[in-house]
């Protein structure tokens, strides 16, 4: 009997914990439902279209055109005034155009590699939107975990010191204790119970950010709160600046902003230069006039062109492609500054966080022992105070809650560093 019921507990946690959602399956439905990182994969659409757009300068035009209508003449006189008979008409046309550009100052190559670019650079921005929005659900996940585990601790603690209020309450009446250390439990029980109700305050605002970027969640005592990190992190500083000179998005955007706005110069340049076109139009008419009934022609064209001057305009926007280039390149140089600052910060972050959760993993278990060496000789009346009671109450509490948040902010790290050189995106993580 006693082994069936060991085997029915045991059958009900595993299927608690199957039901449970895991950090992993949170990103994926962010990954998956996130608005913001949706719109986003609609740009990319956007940018492939544009390419067709830029090929279309290349490709010749066909256009078919025509017309009919209908010309009633009511007078018609010749030079002396005299009346002449006039026949009405019905002229209709239809014609085929056909137009092919042959040159145009190598602006539609320039356009073309432009859009090439803007795919690429579309790519990357969807990349730097999963980062940051993987970021933002990994922080509401584990910052429901935490202020979850919060409450929890919080009401262990309320607990003890209503037990501890009603032991004093019986050691009062036995006059153990004076009405001092009475007021004292009462008072830490009231700040128990108001640091209580601001945990849960925070419990639903965690509830409604984790809802706004990953997803309604019914019961977020469903979220499993343990998590291994399996992904392989840079073993130094240096590796980590190696591979986010190559992977990281806001680097790799600074550097196609530079290569789109060189062909932005070439494109205005373009506007400066000749350009030639050939054409072919085949009409027939019918009904042109009261002398002619049909009229078929054929017309081959080469037209050329070169702008002289149009106000200015084109020098203008010249010089103002030219300052825009130096403009990404001033920018470019920044972003390499700044891409190797944030490298430095992420792992500088991930080592210290490392240390403190170790640290304060010792302070839990020092506080515990301390905690319940206090305890006893309170309750043995072998000279402990109230004031000592709560006090260690106070600081293994404290302990605690230190705890759970450098486990989260050991495992946020962890996640930083892996977006500061470009790696937190769906494919790398596995999300579906």
């Amino acid at each position: 009997m006693q082994k069936l019921i060991i085997i029915i507990f045991f059958s009900i946690i595993c299927l608690n914990q199957s039901y449970a959602t895991t950090l992993i399956q949170a990103l994926s439905m962010a990954y998956k439902d996130n608005p913001k990182l949706n719109a986003e994969r609609k740009n990319l659409e956007i940018s492939k279209e544009e390419i067709n757009e830029a090929k279309s300068d290349f490709l010749p035009s066909v256009t078919i055109s025509g017309y009919i209508s209908n010309e009633n003449t009511t007078k018609l006189t010749n030079r002396s005034g005299a009346d002449i008979q006039s026949t009405d008409v019905e002229p209709s046309q239809e014609s085929i155009l056909i137009e092919q550009t042959l040159f145009q100052g190598l602006g539609g190559v320039a356009n073309l590699k432009k859009s090439n670019i803007g795919l690429e650079l579309s790519k990357l921005r969807l990349k730097k939107a999963e980062q940051e929005i993987l970021f933002e659900a990994i922080e509401a996940y584990t910052n429901l975990v935490v202020n979850k585990k919060k409450v929890g601790i919080n009401i262990s603690n309320v607990n003890l010191l209503e037990r501890q209020v009603e032991n004093d309450k019986n050691r009062l009446e036995r006059s153990e204790i004076n009405l001092t250390d009475l007021a004292q439990s009462e008072a830490s029980l009231a700040g128990a119970n108001a640091k209580l109700i601001e945990t849960q305050n925070q419990l639903i605002t965690t509830k409604l950010n984790y809802e706004k970027t990953i997803g309604i969640i019914n019961n977020y005592e469903d979220l499993r709160e343990t998590y291994v990190f399996n992904y392989e992190l840079p073993r130094s500083l240096a590796s980590a600046n190696q591979i986010a000179k190559k992977e990281n998005p806001d680097l790799n955007i600074a550097i196609l902003e530079l290569k789109q706005s060189q062909q932005d110069v070439l494109i205005a340049q373009s506007d400066l230069s000749p350009s030639a076109s050939l054409s072919y139009r085949i009409t027939q008419s019918d009904d042109t006039s009261s002398s002619y009934d049909e009229t078929d022609k054929q017309i081959l064209k080469a037209e050329a062109s070169w702008p002289i001057f149009s106000g200015g305009k084109n020098i203008a926007s010249l010089r103002k492609s030219k300052s825009l280039r130096e403009q990404k390149q001033l920018l470019l140089e920044d972003s390499k500054k700044s891409n190797k600052a944030l490298v430095a910060n992420a792992w500088s972050n991930f080592q210290s966080s490392k240390s403190f959760l170790t640290a304060i993993r010792y302070q839990v278990k020092a506080a515990e022992i301390a905690n319940e060496g206090i305890t006893i000789e309170y309750e043995s009346g072998s000279g402990r105070s109230t004031f000592d009671v709560i006090q260690s109450n106070s600081i293994l509490l404290d302990a605690k809650i230190n705890l759970v948040n450098s486990k989260r902010d050991f495992l946020l790290s962890q996640f930083k560093l892996l977006a500061s050189i470009g790696r937190l995106t769906g494919s790398y993580l596995g999300l579906n």
